[in-house]
């Protein structure tokens, strides 16, 4: 037995995909899924984040619906990875309030950060939310720096925390060790398949999503999002740098490298997200998990969110609007921060440690 209904359905469709393999060229599902003859609540969970949604085991598949197994792996496997989530989260008494209202409690949780620097600037001087300001320090008239750092890193120390307690659990579930040192061709592996998105190509057709015609549309809008993420990131570490170690403060010049590096992934964080919100809405109601959509449109809406404010911002900084799109900015990052252990971000984590216990396995099989 199983902790869960959804485990229960995943373990029967294992076992009759495990005496079928007719799937076992498409991912790395059926190939980790061949290496076992029963399955732990761990195993189950570890083969859902594995599970990358492409939808091409569906369309292959001679048992789906509406053959009498309505054996259906991409929509069991996409329900059991959402559970895993509020499964492995830290503190998990939080978990269940982001997965039923994500959209709302970031929004309230962005709109209430937005307020609470309205009404710290409000309180030191009212003109500073519609003056202009212009040079080195300009952003820390409307808040000081040093309260600006306080309240974000804090924010971001405690999305750090908790990601790292619900990525340890999971870790131990599926059975590798915390303490074991991970091997270095098998962390590379996973490193190189993450970053193509290897398996996000329906064993190289490409990806299922309203039709049975594949595309690599998904996969493009993964890459943009990702890359554009991870663009952001480094300008805001490189803006980090320049603030401690050369005594320079934001805002930086258009040709600085923060801005460079931020604007090219605001960019990819505004085409990105608005792709693949488009391709799920598009996408085939067969291959969907409806019960968790809202969790997946909360991050994707954040993130574009995120990045919409962050380039406004860098368009009118020096316009009388930089007071209001600053505290907006601020607010949606805070609550990105917040939301992240708890909602869609956490997959692409899981996912990776998926595909590192994925290629030990290979590598151990292959010994």
């Amino acid at each position: 037995m199983h902790g869960t209904r959804i485990l229960q359905e995943a373990d029967r469709l294992m076992t009759v995909c495990n005496s079928c393999r007719y799937c076992e060229g498409l991912c790395a599902v059926f190939p980790a899924m061949e290496m076992r003859r029963a399955f732990s609540d761990g195993d189950l969970n570890y083969l859902a984040n594995l599970c990358h949604a492409c939808g091409a085991c569906y369309t292959d598949c001679q048992f789906s619906p509406p053959h009498e197994f309505n054996v259906n792996v991409p929509k069991t496997l996409a329900v059991a990875r959402a559970e895993s989530y509020a499964a492995y989260a830290w503190p998990r008494a939080f978990a269940g309030a982001f997965a039923r209202n994500g959209l709302v409690i970031s929004l309230i949780a962005a709109l209430s950060v937005a307020g609470f620097i309205f009404g710290f600037a409000a309180v030191n001087d009212r003109g500073v939310l519609t003056g202009i300001h212009t040079g080195p320090g300009a952003f820390y008239k409307l808040m000081p720096h040093n309260a600006m750092a306080l309240l974000f890193g804090a924010a971001l120390l405690y999305a750090i925390l908790a990601l790292v307690m619900g990525v340890r659990a999971f870790w131990r579930d599926i059975g590798e060790p915390v303490g074991m040192t991970t091997n270095a061709k098998s962390l590379l592996q996973a490193i190189r398949d993450a970053g193509e998105l290897r398996y996000l190509d329906g064993g190289g057709v490409g990806c299922f999503n309203e039709d049975d015609q594949p595309t690599d549309r998904r996969k493009l809008y993964h890459h943009l999002t990702f890359y554009g993420f991870a663009l952001c990131f480094a300008a805001t570490c490189v803006g980090t740098l320049y603030h401690y170690l050369l005594a320079r403060e934001a805002p930086y010049a258009w040709w600085d490298l923060p801005v460079v590096l931020g604007t090219l992934g605001g960019i990819g964080l505004v085409i990105g997200p608005i792709g693949l919100l488009a391709e799920k809405w598009r996408r085939d109601r067969v291959l969907v998990d409806e019960q968790h959509m809202g969790m997946d449109t909360a991050f994707i809406v954040m993130l574009f969110l995120t990045s919409i404010t962050g380039l406004a911002l860098l368009l009118w900084r020096e316009s009388s609007a930089m007071g209001p799109l600053l505290a907006l900015h601020l607010g949606v990052v805070f609550a990105l921060f917040i939301t992240m252990p708890y909602g869609k971000f956490v997959h692409g984590i899981y996912r990776f440690v998926a595909l590192v216990r994925y290629a030990r396995e290979r590598q151990m099989m292959a010994e």
